[in-house]
Order: C-alpha cells, then sequence, then structure tokens
C-alpha cells in the first residue's frame, strides 16, 4: 500500500468508529512487522536491520510480545474482537516453526553484532529481544549471552555503555534474575545527575512521552528540557508499574526522581496523583520491593499525599 492510501484508510477508520487507541497502534504494529521480518530473513548489511537504525518503544515491544509470545497489549486486552467469517485466530501469534527461526537468527543477530562494527544498538535490542524466548536451551544461552555482558554493570555512574547496562539488567530480571537490576539502581543510576536524566529521558521515549523517532541511543544524556511532557510520563509510569521483583525497584526510583525534579505534578492532574497514591500503597502494605525502592516509595506517597 502507497503511504499516502495508508493515511487515508486511518483517517477514514477513526471516521468510520474505530477504536482510537487501536488505529493508533498501527505504526507500532508496522514497527514489529519490519522487525520480525528482517528476523526471520537478517539483511547482508546489518546497518539496515531495523534494531540497529531505531530505538523501539514500549508499543512495539508489546507488539513483538502479541507476536511471539501470544501475550496481548496491555492497551488491547479486554477488548473484543468483531466477529468474522470462517475461522480466524484470536492473535497474530508466528507458527511454531517461524518462531524457532525468528529467535535462531535473532541469536546469530546478537552475536554477530557484539563483534567490531556490529552496531551496540543492534546487539543491545536483539539480545533484549532475546530474552522473549522462554524455551530453557533459549534461556540458557540469553543468560549467558547477558552474564558474559556483566562487566558493563559494574561502571558506576554514567558512561557510553549506560543504556547497554539498563537493557542488560532489565533482561536479567526479566529471566528471574533482579539482583543485577538492583545493583544497575545503585551504582549506576542513584545519585548520577547524567544517569538520572538519561533514565527519565529513555522513560518517556520508551512510554510515548517523547514523540520523535530516535536513531541510537545519545538522546538520552540530554539533561536539558527535552521535548516530553513531565504529566505524560507520570501516567505511563502509574498505570505501567510493573510488580515484578527488580521492575518495581526501578519504577519507584524513577516515580520518586521525577517527583523530585517536578514536584508540582500532583497539582498538574490531582486524579492522577491520587491513583499513583492509592498504587504505592498497595505496594507499601506488600513489601514486594527492596528497602530502598521502599524508602523511595514512602517519600512518593507523602509527596502525593502532602500536595494533593
Amino acid at each position: 500500500m502507497k503511504a499516502g492510501a495508508l493515511l487515508i484508510l486511518r483517517r477514514r477508520l477513526g471516521a468510520l468508529g474505530a477504536d482510537p487507541t487501536v488505529v493508533g497502534l498501527l505504526d507500532a504494529a508496522m514497527d514489529a512487522d519490519q522487525i520480525i521480518g528482517a528476523g526471520l530473513e537478517p539483511p547482508e548489511d546489518t546497518g539496515a536491520h531495523p534494531l540497529a537504525s531505531w530505538v523501539h518503544t514500549r508499543d512495539t515491544a508489546h507488539m513483538l510480545a502479541w507476536a511471539l509470545t501470544g501475550v496481548a497489549p496491555p492497551a488491547l486486552r479486554g477488548r473484543v474482537p468483531a466477529s468474522r467469517r470462517g475461522p480466524v485466530a484470536d492473535a497474530p501469534l508466528l507458527a511454531a516453526a517461524d518462531r524457532t527461526l525468528f529467535f535462531e537468527r535473532l541469536r546469530r543477530t546478537a552475536e554477530a553484532a557484539r563483534g567490531p562494527g556490529g552496531g551496540t544498538l543492534l546487539h543491545r535490542q536483539a539480545l533484549y529481544l532475546a530474552s522473549y524466548d522462554r524455551g530453557p536451551e533459549a534461556v540458557a544461552w540469553t543468560a549467558h549471552a547477558l552474564h558474559v555482558r556483566r562487566g558493563v554493570l559494574a561502571r558506576r555512574g554514567w558512561s557510553e555503555h549506560w543504556a547497554e547496562a539498563r537493557s542488560t539488567a532489565t533482561a536479567l530480571a526479566r529471566l528471574g534474575d533482579p539482583q543485577p537490576l538492583l545493583d544497575f539502581i545503585e551504582r549506576s543510576l542513584a545519585g548520577d545527575d547524567t544517569a538520572e536524566a538519561a533514565n527519565l529521558n529513555y522513560w518517556a521515549y520508551w512510554l510515548g512521552g517523547l514523540r520523535l523517532p530516535q536513531s541510537d541511543d545519545r538522546f538520552m544524556q540530554n539533561r536539558e528540557p527535552n521535548g516530553w511532557d513531565p504529566v505524560t510520563l507520570l501516567r505511563g509510569l502509574t498505570h505501567g508499574m510493573h510488580r515484578a521483583p527488580g521492575y518495581v525497584d526501578l519504577y519507584a526510583h524513577t516515580l520518586w526522581a521525577l517527583l523530585t525534579a517536578h514536584p508540582w505534578l500532583p497539582q498538574a492532574s490531582p486524579p492522577l496523583a491520587q491513583d499513583l497514591a492509592r498504587r504505592t500503597d498497595r505496594l507499601l502494605e506488600e513489601g514486594v520491593a527492596s528497602v530502598r525502592a521502599r524508602q523511595e516509595l514512602g517519600a512518593v506517597h507523602y509527596v502525593l499525599r502532602d500536595r494533593t
């Protein structure tokens, strides 16, 4: 389909009453399609791989997870698909053989990108995406490949390998090992102004608060206002809070850093602040976070209660 025809179709769908949320996910769906296509048939030029040419977002990651694991994006859960004629799949899940091929070639891509000239962004994103494969052999390979990169986790504060270290730590948490992420927060994030700014910039981009596509990780280290809206970031963090070990600690620290940098946020959206206060209260009662995260959640809860 020509680009102009697609643009007309998108607008026509809205006029016909299509769900705006679903229509808004078309870009992420096309991005995921490109990544899957390149995974099944990797380009000879690694620089042309979509994982090497832009930093993908949460919406794209959710679309990829839908095709690779069958887990529907949160934005689409609970929606009843329209009935159609004949048998129709209830998810865009790749066939088992295609999933196996995709992950095999993705792991090869990640290994090749690790070498000279392979591309840091391609290696980082391919390795993180490989953690979606939960087969025993695949988990062992991914865990080994991630642990090989643990040297980047030893660096303190901001470094040129900060984004890679963050991605490595979060992927290990996905595989059930939260300690590297806890160490990353303590060693490579907390208390370093550039790292704190990078974390907020990345979250803003990941959650859709920074709309311009980014071709590499350099945008993260910008300590000046970077074109994202703090209220949008607060909403994304509130509604997307992950309760898994390690992740809840990263959310807690990011919320604390965001409210420290922008203490006016609770007054900008009192309903959102009240929702976040309820969620942090539940987390504190459940005791699912580390000591540091509980302290930061306590500080967040205090600010929310004091300013709403």
